[in-house]
Formats: structure tokens, C-alpha cells, sequence
């Protein structure tokens, strides 16, 4: 079946079109800005073509680029002129945009010929699944989620920093593991109100076990030995000299500051995660361990599962937790690496969720700890991607039958 083939460069301001014919030919290229005006060119422009040659199905597709072109293919999407004829919508990955150009090697880099390679890959037809966009409960809800990721991902750097920062202010604390978490209320509080190791080896042992008492709201069991330990550590410290000391002190009180906000966020996050998710029937949340905030991950980057043909395979590359092979003839390498493709939301949930339910399950924690023993190097990152790559069959299978999950 002849089809006209859109493909469409997207940028922050400035957006380039090509049309290309079913023959390959091309129709016509133009610039529009990136704007609700430029998409609507963009429709007409579309319609016209379609009409002039008496077609009724077209293929259009942008490269991934943030979020610049969201707007774009939600209007096209919902633009009732187009919705006259057959559609599909395709985003693709900028790795496959690039390799597809290479077969072009002559090719400059700009905008309109971009757009025609896009054009050009959509008319090879090697891209099968469309984008999916049937149902925007799901694009709400990985608004949130992406959000949250995003929130952890600069709550991890920041408590990175802060660690950096200890080690300055009192080294034997950073180099030390005397509380069981060190973001905790207690262990915070020891950090941003003794102004440097000597106020704490001068403090009564007696008080600072109180101190820590009270600020841990007495959940410690051995406050006196977690005192005991604080004034070792503070003993076998750097001292810095006082005016180096006061800017690291005022640099933790803001990254103290910080790290709470970002937590606060998190929680929020979370919250309306939960609140919306509501809306969204699955049987994930049978799982015991993976909860309504990783399921929610999981299922807001999915989407509709039957738009993975291949199965859990397809699901599994679509996650990035595929390996690539390394052989050539009689040989075999042994170390593999993951693929550097795949959406790294997916991942970021589904390995969260294996982790979590290695703490639950007692199967899968056996299946972690066995990968976990197999090598010397990497166990942990290791088992842990192997672990999630097993979690991908048991979410698709859920997903698909729409069946709780059973123990074994």
C-alpha cells in the first residue's frame, strides 16, 4: 500500500519538514517554527499532499529530542484534518536516526537533510512498532514518574557531595560507618551542629549520647556506644584551620537544606504517583515488594502491552537489559556488555523493582545470590541487571494475561 512519508527535525524554536513520496521521491521540504502556527502548517501542508496525490495513509516521524517535540505529536495526533486518513506516529531514537545516515555518507549535517533521513528511514520500513498514544493516563503518569527519577537522581549526587564535605569538616566520621545511615536525624544532626571535631571529643560522652538520643527521637538501641564510636572517629580527624572550616560548615547547612527539600519532593512525588496510578488497572502491585510507586514506573513506560509483537524479548531490548553478543567463528568472548540503547526509565524502575523484590522473594533472592557468586568483578551491577531481566518475563506475563502473581 502506497504511503506519503513525513519526517520532521525538531528543534527548541525551529522546526524542518520533508515529504517524501512512496517512490522515494520527494514532494517538498520547509521550515516552520516550532509553534501550535508551524503545526498547523504542518497539517495543511500534509492534507494537501495527501489529497494531490490521492493517498490515504501516512507515516510521520520526528527524532527524540527532550520534549521539544511532545506538543508536536500530541496536536498531529488530535488535528482533525489528518484524522481523516490512516496514521501512525513514530519517534525515533537518535542512535538509529545516526546510524541509518552513515548508508549516506556524502550527506552535510543540517536541519532539512536531517528531516529527509528521518523521512527516509520511516519509507525503509524497518521500524515496526508506532509510538504509543492511545491513551494519555499513561503520558501523565511518566510525567510524575520520570519527575521522581529525576528528583533521586540529584538527591544521590547531592548526598555525594555532602559525604565529600564531611570528609573535610571530620574525616573519621566519613571514613567511619558509625550510623547505620548517615542521612538519618541523628546522624545529621551531629554533622550540622558540632562546629568541628573538637567540639564533639570536648563534649561529655553522657551528653552526646543524649544528644543523639533525642535528635534520633530514641529509635537508637546503643546510644552510648554510637556516642563512644562518634568520639573516636572525631579524635583521629583532620582539623582544618577555622576560616577553611566555617565555609565548609556553611556549605553543609545548605546541602543538609537541600537534600531535605529534595526528599520532600520525592515524598510529594510519590504521593500523586499513587494518586493517579489509581486510575490505571494492572496487577503489578500483586507482586509483593515492588509497590504502587515502581509499578507505576514500570507501566507508565510501557503502556499498552500488546504493542510488543516480539514479547518479552521485545520488551526486554525496549528496556535496554539485552546483551550484546561477542563472537566471531570458534570463539566466544565471555564478557558481554549491555546494550548503550533502551529507555533508561524502564531500566532505572524495573532493576529498583528486582532489588526490592530480592528483599521479598524468596526465589528471586535466590536467583541473585546464585548470579551474584558466579564472577569476581561487577557481582553486584551483574545480578542485579540479570535479576531485572528475569523480573521482565514476569511483567510481561502479568501484563499480557492480566493475572495476579502466584509464588511458586
Amino acid at each position: 500500500m502506497n504511503k506519503l512519508f513525513v519526517g520532521i527535525d525538531v528543534g527548541s524554536r525551529d522546526n524542518a519538514a520533508y515529504i517524501m513520496l512512496p517512490d522515494g521521491e520527494k514532494h517538498s521540504s520547509f521550515p516552520i517554527q516550532n509553534n501550535l502556527g508551524g503545526a498547523q502548517t504542518i497539517s495543511k501542508r500534509v492534507v494537501s499532499a495527501l489529497t494531490e496525490l490521492n493517498l490515504t495513509n501516512v507515516v510521520i516521524g520526528i527524532e527524540a529530542t527532550s520534549v521539544y517535540g511532545d506538543n508536536l505529536m500530541c496536536f498531529l495526533r488530535e488535528d482533525g484534518a489528518l484524522s481523516k486518513f490512516e496514521r501512525k506516529f513514530h519517534v525515533l531514537n537518535p542512535k538509529q536516526v545516526k546510524k541509518f545516515k552513515d548508508v549516506h555518507p556524502d550527506l552535510p549535517k543540517n536541519d532539512p537533510v536531517d528531516a529527509f533521513v528521518i523521512a527516509d528511514n520511516l519509507r525503509f520500513g524497518r521500524i515496526t512498532t508506532a509510538v504509543y498514544m492511545d491513551d494519555y493516563r499513561y503520558k501523565a503518569l511518566q510525567n510524575l514518574t520520570r519527575a521522581r527519577f529525576y528528583a533521586v537522581q540529584s538527591l544521590t549526587r547531592e548526598k555525594q557531595r555532602f559525604m565529600n564535605y564531611l570528609f573535610l569538616k571530620c574525616s573519621g566520621l566519613a571514613q567511619e560507618k558509625v550510623f547505620s545511615d548517615n542521612y538519618g536525624k541523628a546522624a545529621l544532626a551531629v554533622f550540622e551542629e558540632f562546629d568541628s571535631p573538637d567540639d564533639i571529643v570536648n563534649m561529655d560522652v553522657e551528653e552526646l549520647a543524649s544528644f543523639i538520643s533525642v535528635k534520633g527521637k530514641n529509635r537508637s538501641p546503643r546510644p552510648d556506644e554510637i556516642a563512644k564510636a562518634v568520639q573516636a572517629a572525631a579524635r583521629g580527624s583532620y582539623r582544618l584551620p577555622k576560616t577553611v572550616n566555617d565555609s565548609v560548615n556553611q556549605v553543609m547547612s545548605i546541602s543538609i537544606s537541600s537534600m531535605r527539600a529534595m526528599q520532600a519532593q520525592i515524598k510529594s512525588l510519590e504521593k500523586e504517583i499513587e494518586r493517579q496510578f489509581e486510575n490505571i488497572p494492572n496487577t503489578l502491585t500483586s507482586v509483593p515488594g515492588i509497590g504502587k510507586v515502581f509499578s507505576a514506573g514500570i507501566i507508565a513506560e510501557i503502556g499498552d502491552i500488546n504493542r510488543f509483537p516480539k514479547g518479552q524479548a521485545g520488551l526486554a531490548k525496549y528496556a535496554g537489559l539485552v546483551w550484546n553478543e561477542n563472537k566471531s567463528g570458534m570463539f566466544e568472548g565471555q564478557d558481554t556488555r549491555l546494550i548503550k540503547s533502551g529507555n533508561r526509565f524502564l531500566k532505572y524502575y524495573l532493576c529498583e523493582a528486582a532489588f526490592s523484590l530480592v528483599r521479598c522473594d524468596t526465589e528471586y533472592k535466590r536467583y541473585y545470590d546464585l548470579k551474584f557468586k558466579e564472577v569476581n568483578k561487577y557481582q553486584h551491577k551483574r545480578a542485579l541487571a540479570l535479576t531485572a531481566r528475569k523480573l521482565v518475563r514476569l511483567v510481561f506475563r502479568l501484563l499480557k494475561d492480566n493475572r495476579l502473581y502466584k509464588p511458586v
